[in-house]
């Protein structure tokens, strides 16, 4: 077990050993949180993602805190055997263990989620440190990247290059930490559509272009963010983001990436790309382009003034201030597909080189 995370688990026991501290001595048992909120977060642009503001809330034990108190504390036990054992569980099934605990098991999954979001939060390591990882898509790879591996029977070294899986692409694993790579690529093109990603392999973009496409399919998983971020730290090649030009792709997607959520503040730091810059379609393109174009919505229009008065982010980066005023201000949304309109190669052959040389007026 010493091999294995010994600072997880030390974390595991100094939090087990409070409790039991407490309870010889006749105190209510005590955890203390942090208030996982975008209230409680601060943008700095050094390090470059959000960052909590110090904020916390104290779960005591009571007659109404019980069973979650129980329940954070089974969490942890089953995180400790998982590392034991060598095994990880996915989000879905550590639920479907918890059938086991009795008057602790929960009711729900969003239940027993919320509970590992809090324990992830307490110890202040990922979830995938503890052996828990998601159910969710890692996201897909294709262009000039060899992933290194190990066949899981025989532990031997596997080079998977990226550019040989036809008309399909490589997959990225739920837990990415061990993984090898290998690239010369110039830099990194997220995706937000696994439409768009079809589309530039079909044109044969990363050739061309001599980089990595990385399909986000909608907001990134953990796992496709820290990947990204993981080629971006050790390879030292620029991340561009392509999305559609509306408020989800903004916010939900790019910003998400770039610099976090108030949600995961104390996570940030492994999972964001401050690196990354925008290179989606903006305002400025829907004119330029001629597009066509769908109406805001309500949540959108929503999503894009809450964020004026309360995103930090969006707060600090004047260009993002004016494209969304902007955008607000036409009252209209556009997906990457729309510049399909000149032809189905418009987005490889024209629109992306044009973007690719003038990097210095990508937004922020």
């Amino acid at each position: 077990m010493a091999r294995k995370n010994p600072d997880v688990v030390a974390r595991i026991d100094g939090e087990a050993q409070g409790v039991y501290d407490r309870v010889r001595r006749r105190l209510k048992p005590q955890m203390k949180l942090p208030i996982r909120a975008l209230s409680n977060v601060k943008y700095r642009p050094k390090p470059g993602y959000f960052q909590l503001s110090g904020r916390n809330k104290v779960r005591t034990m009571t007659v109404g805190t019980v069973k979650t108190f129980a329940q954070s504390l089974k969490m942890l036990a089953m995180s400790k055997e998982l590392i034991r054992t060598g095994r990880h569980s996915t989000k879905r099934e550590a639920y479907y263990q918890a059938y086991n605990w009795g008057e602790a098991a929960f009711a729900a999954q969003e239940e027993s989620d919320t509970v590992m979001d809090d324990v992830e939060a307490l110890l202040g390591v990922n979830r995938e440190r503890m052996h828990f990882r998601a159910d969710e898509h890692g996201g897909e790879v294709a262009g000039e990247l060899v992933v290194i591996d190990r066949d899981r029977r025989t532990h031997k070294r596997l080079e998977i290059d990226c550019t040989r899986f036809g008309s399909g692409a490589y997959s990225v694993p739920t837990v990415v930490e061990a993984l090898g790579v290998r690239t010369a690529a110039r830099f990194i093109l997220a995706v937000e559509t696994k439409g768009m990603f079809e589309r530039l392999v079909e044109e044969d973009f990363y050739a061309k272009r001599h980089c990595i496409l990385v399909s986000m399919g909608g907001v990134p998983s953990r796992a496709c963010r820290r990947f990204i971020r993981r080629l971006a730290d050790e390879k030292k090649i620029p991340v561009y983001v392509f999305t559609d030009g509306d408020p989800y792709g903004y916010f939900n997607i790019y910003r998400t990436l770039k610099v976090g959520s108030g949600n995961a503040a104390h996570l940030n730091e492994f999972f964001c790309v401050p690196q990354a810059r925008f290179l989606g379609v903006t305002p400025e393109d829907i004119v330029e382009y001629k597009l066509p174009t769908h109406p805001l919505k309500d949540v959108d229009r929503k999503r894009a003034t809450d964020a004026l008065k309360n995103d930090p982010f969006i707060r600090h980066h004047r260009p993002w201030r004016e494209a969304l005023e902007r955008l607000l201000e036409m009252g209209v949304r556009v997906e990457q597909q729309a510049l399909a309109k000149h032809g189905l190669e418009f987005v490889a052959s024209e629109y992306l080189p044009r973007k690719l040389k003038a990097a210095k007026r990508f937004l922020p």
